[in-house]
């Protein structure tokens, strides 16, 4: 009877005090240190300058159990993954701030701990910054950078839609111009809604927009931001591998993203980078093509174009094959050439050069590779000659988002870059569409392909098919279950 007694005070005694035990353990990133995210700020508020403030507002919370995830710009210059947060970045003494909610007990006991105002030490320690406040606080400090006994200072705050999840400020962008077009909604965006705020209470700011300053700063990848995305380009090759091993005949679009998925989450990601694209045959030639709900066919193609969110880092691979394993001889001409130029465009990358001068270059090599060669049909050969002038083969930064911020055409190259290599042709009398995607980095004497490893050639890629996939040993089971 005493030792029932004292196991029950005992569980009593443990079920009070889990609550507190659970705030001791705390999660933080562990990829980058104080100092990156310090120089990261003090970069910003040198180029904001002395008579300037910048306020970035982070993401919100999700109703519902969606996970949080950070917009990308609170966490390139925090690392923090609270919601609802602040970060001012005051120009005239160089001081960071950070102001965060209050403590949620009954979230924490049903989440884990979330860093609260309350963890003021704890933050400051993991971070950097020079002062955490709760956000209450906020009004009166911008009050104090100037409005009261001098003239205001600029107030800068990112202008674009933030990212917070798998998506790109171009698709965010055309999808605010969508809502707008729509008389029924009118809805306004979270940082217009913010500028509103801003100017209700403060009018004397005059506010610029800091997502040019960010995306600046953005373009050029650390050695730690190129870890990550190197991480996520591998992980997006073996999954791309897996779904090869795992096609054939009678399987569909969206068993191959399972494949996909489950390496991805098995080595640590969190999700996808953006929603796989998955097309048997025809349904390739639309360039976003989502549905993954056909099934794949003897004698088509598929193409695959996917990546994972691997903390906060995505990559951008794309690779193509024959669903029965083997190309034919019409399908492994235009193949070949797609290959040929992705081999062109590399050739040329290096620091100094502007994307115009590339595709210039690799253009010229494939005038000559097209002397001599036959395809199977006149108008795959009007296709490949189109695909020479094409200027889209040199594409976008890939980075926190698959559509990273940032330009990489008309600048000249420079070390740290990371963006896509994406050589294609369109065949519209056979709504037929070839193209393969590679990350390439720019390094100081020239470049590396991050992607090289996933089977690109002919042979490498029917070698791959030939291994049993995911599909192969643990087939879907057939649905509803038989009684």
């Amino acid at each position: 009877m005493r030792n029932t007694v004292r196991t029950f005070v005992m569980a009593l005694l443990y079920c009070n005090l889990s609550p507190l035990l659970s705030q001791d353990k705390h999660h933080y990133q562990t990829d980058f240190s104080i100092e990156n995210f310090t120089e990261r700020r003090t970069k910003l508020l040198d180029a904001i300058g002395n008579n300037a403030i910048a306020l970035i507002q982070g993401a919100s919370g999700h109703a519902g159990f969606s996970i949080f995830r950070q917009s990308n710009t609170f966490y390139y210059l925090t690392g923090l993954e609270t919601d609802h947060a602040y970060l001012l970045l005051n120009g005239k003494n160089k001081q960071t701030t950070l102001y965060l909610p209050h403590r949620d007990e009954g979230r924490e006991q049903g989440q884990g701990k979330i860093l609260s105002a309350e963890d003021e030490m704890l933050v400051k320690e993991l971070t950097g910054v020079d002062a955490v406040k709760g956000y209450e606080f906020l009004s009166a400090d911008l009050l104090r950078t100037g409005l009261i006994k001098s003239a205001p200072p600029l107030l800068y705050t990112p202008l674009s839609p933030a990212e917070t999840g798998n998506d790109s400020r171009d698709e965010l962008l055309y999808g605010q111009a969508r809502a707008a077009s729509d008389p029924w909604d009118g809805s306004v965006t979270k940082e217009a809604l913010f500028v509103q705020k801003i100017n209700s209470q403060f009018p004397q700011f005059e506010i610029r927009d800091l997502s040019t300053i960010l995306d600046a700063m953005r373009l050029i990848k650390s050695k730690e931001e190129i870890g990550l995305i190197r991480k996520a380009t591998q992980i997006a090759g073996l999954g791309i591998m897996e779904a090869m091993r795992s096609t054939k005949p009678g399987v569909y679009e969206y068993q191959l993203d399972a494949a996909a998925k489950y390496v991805f989450h098995l080595n640590g990601s969190r999700g996808d980078g953006y929603a796989s694209i998955i097309g048997g045959g025809t349904n390739a030639y639309m360039g976003h093509y989502f549905h993954k709900t056909d099934v794949l066919h003897a004698g088509d193609l598929v193409l695959m174009d996917y990546a994972p969110d691997y903390r906060y880092y995505t990559s951008d691979v794309t690779r193509i094959w024959p669903v029965n394993g083997k190309f034919d001889n019409a399908q492994k001409a235009l193949y070949t050439y797609i290959v040929a130029y992705r081999d062109a465009l590399f050739k040329y990358i290096k620091p100094g050069l502007t994307s115009n001068e590339v595709l210039d270059l690799a253009a010229a090599d494939m005038t000559q590779y097209l002397k001599g060669k036959n395809f199977a049909r006149p108008h795959y050969l009007k296709a490949v000659q189109e695909g020479v002038k094409f200027r889209g083969h040199f594409q976008h930064p890939v980075g926190m988002a698959v559509h990273d911020v940032g330009s990489v055409h008309r600048v000249p190259l420079r070390a740290g870059m990371v963006f896509t290599i994406d050589p294609m042709i369109w065949i519209p009398e056979e709504r037929l569409y070839i193209r393969i995607e590679d990350i390439a980095l720019v390094t100081e004497n020239g470049v590396e392909n991050l992607s090289e490893f996933v089977p690109a050639s002919v042979e490498a890629i029917e070698k791959t098919i030939k291994e049993k996939g995911l599909t192969e040993f643990h087939p879907p089971t057939e649905l509803p279950f038989k009684n």
